[in-house]
């Protein structure tokens, strides 16, 4: 995995004035999961057990897919017109047991608790690998108590001598690798909203307050970062919805980007 970590490229990143090498070394005839840009987004795919095992989208797509494609079209939007980042405009949807994992350096889990996310032996064994050499995952759309302990119980799993703590812009550097985030205003889904005269309002019906939290490794580097009873994919998708609350949507973009520019420097 090439990951940089340079005050320069986080200059580079910041300002805009562009990167001075490719942040992979791509093969001449990319494959298939190959990256195709200095940023190239990963979805995580995780067996689903949700849901009776048939997954949000039937047998053909688990619960690992939720908010694909429009969250990954809009975030493709904002990263493009506010850093100088060259982003793919299309997420690779990479197993944890496939090599081409370790070429990308952001990975990106949504509805684990849903999808009841129970990671294997093999599977468990190759995300630690990845993340002590350098990957960053964000864990993205779960909420209440019982999702909590589903996600927990998997990254035990996956990472038993690293505990979960808490984050807040006070102590952790990921609330300003570009932005300052001082204020932590929770990010609700759409179906968390009510509606109002055809719209919504902000009063969201959400599954009790919600938390920052992550897993450092050994040298005080984010590996994990943890959205909880929020759904910043779902204000990414909605981006262009004029009902979903304009607001929300620029906090996930500022969140994601800052998450983007912590994994490509750290």
């Amino acid at each position: 995995m090439a990951l940089l970590a340079s005050p320069a490229l986080l200059r580079s990143l910041a300002l805009g004035v562009g990167l001075a090498a490719s942040l992979f070394v791509v093969a001449a005839e990319p494959g298939p999961m190959d990256p195709l840009a200095e940023f190239h987004m990963a979805r995580m795919v995780y067996s689903d057990g949700g849901a009776n095992g048939r997954g949000r989208f039937g047998w053909r797509r688990g619960w690992w897919a939720i908010d694909y494609p429009q969250a990954e079209m809009h975030f493709h939007g904002g990263v493009s017109r506010l850093t100088n980042v060259e982003m793919a405009d299309d997420s690779h949807h990479i197993s944890l047991t496939d090599d081409s994992l370790f070429d990308h350096p952001w990975l990106f889990a949504q509805q684990v608790g849903q999808g009841y996310w129970r990671p294997t032996d093999e599977e468990a064994a190759r995300l630690r690998e990845y993340l002590l050499k350098g990957g960053f995952l964000v864990i993205d759309d779960f909420h209440g108590s019982g999702e909590w302990e589903i996600m927990a119980a998997a990254m035990r799993k996956v990472l038993p001598d690293h505990p979960i703590v808490e984050l807040t812009p006070e102590k952790d550097d990921i609330f300003h690798a570009l932005y300052d985030l001082d204020v932590l205003t929770q990010i609700p889904g759409e179906r968390h909203l009510n509606r109002w005269e055809g719209c919504y309002t902000q009063n969201a019906r959400l599954q009790g307050p919600q938390k920052w939290a992550g897993i450092y490794d050994d040298n005080g580097r984010l590996m994990v970062a943890i959205d909880f009873n929020m759904d910043m994919g779902d204000a990414w998708e909605h981006a262009d919805d004029p009902c979903y609350p304009e607001p929300m949507t620029a906090l996930a973009y500022r969140f994601g980007i800052n998450y983007l520019i912590y994994a490509m420097t750290h």
